[in-house]
């Protein structure tokens, strides 16, 4: 059946994409999110079938995401093997375990590690924890900067997404020492992604993490139905901590970074 669909199309119809992601909207809740107004000026679509391919340009290189479930890797993978010729020679990917080997014929193919999508499954757990935390805009931006290179060095972060109002951060001394954000936020498609969530070094061990999760959590979740998150399999502290306050593993993929062969 899968060489009967068609082949790969550009897809400018959010309606239609949107039905097609949201058959799995933890799985595929960042692309859903980047149909956003927010977000959708920054993004290229494609689709083979019922299989979608996000490439997303708010970021350098751009990031490729695509993902299926363990059935429909081979049409994922039939996606990404016709959309290779046309995708920029640099780029970063985060595909499904197993879609990074239709696109070794075109790129040189440097894997930065497995990763967990993890969604909030049990928010009764967030009950039991103390919330902190206040909200960050704009004028917060020197300081977070700041907390970022002393305690998430190489962090993708977008300043742009404090205009969301969806980031929260604990001061000390007036000292700003723990934040959680979101990647993604999207009322409009009622999912969120957790991001850019640190401590200082130097405050560590005192559960400040948890609570400004636990808050922000709670915050989201007036808004939308899928609170979702992206971490590394062997970042065990930041496991716990997600395990901890109700979320649970729902799917793997890889990171990638991709350079065109000559």
């Amino acid at each position: 059946m899968a060489g009967r669909l068609m082949p790969v199309r550009a897809e400018h119809d959010r309606t239609v994409l949107a039905g097609l992601l949201g058959a799995d909207p933890v799985l595929h809740a960042y692309q859903l999110g980047d149909l956003d107004d927010f977000f959708w000026p920054y993004t290229s679509w494609f689709r083979r079938g019922d299989q979608v391919a996000l490439l997303y340009h708010g970021a350098d290189p751009p990031t490729l995401l695509a993902f299926a479930a363990p059935a429909r890797l081979g049409d994922a993978a039939a996606l990404l093997g016709e959309l290779a010729p046309v995708l920029p020679a640099r780029l970063y990917a985060h595909l499904s375990p197993g879609l990074e080997s239709a696109l070794e014929p075109a790129f040189d193919v440097d894997g930065a590690g497995a990763h967990h999508k993890m969604a909030l499954t049990d928010p009764a757990r967030l009950s039991r924890v103390a919330g902190a935390g206040e909200p960050l805009g704009v004028a917060d931006l020197p300081q977070l900067r700041a907390l970022y290179d002393a305690a998430y060095p190489g962090n993708w972060f977008d300043p742009r997404m404090l205009e969301t109002g969806q980031y929260l951060g604990v001061r000390e001394g007036g000292e700003l020492v723990a934040v959680a954000g979101v990647h993604v936020w999207s009322p409009a498609y009622r999912v969120a992604a957790l991001g850019n969530v640190t401590t200082h070094p130097r405050v560590r061990g005192r559960g400040l993490g948890t609570a400004v999760v636990a808050a922000l959590c709670r915050r989201l979740r007036a808004h939308v139905t899928h609170v979702t998150l992206n971490v590394r399999a062997d970042n065990t502290p930041a496991l716990r901590l997600y395990e901890r306050l109700g979320f649970t593993r729902v799917a793997d993929y890889g990171e990638y970074a991709l350079t065109a062969r000559r």
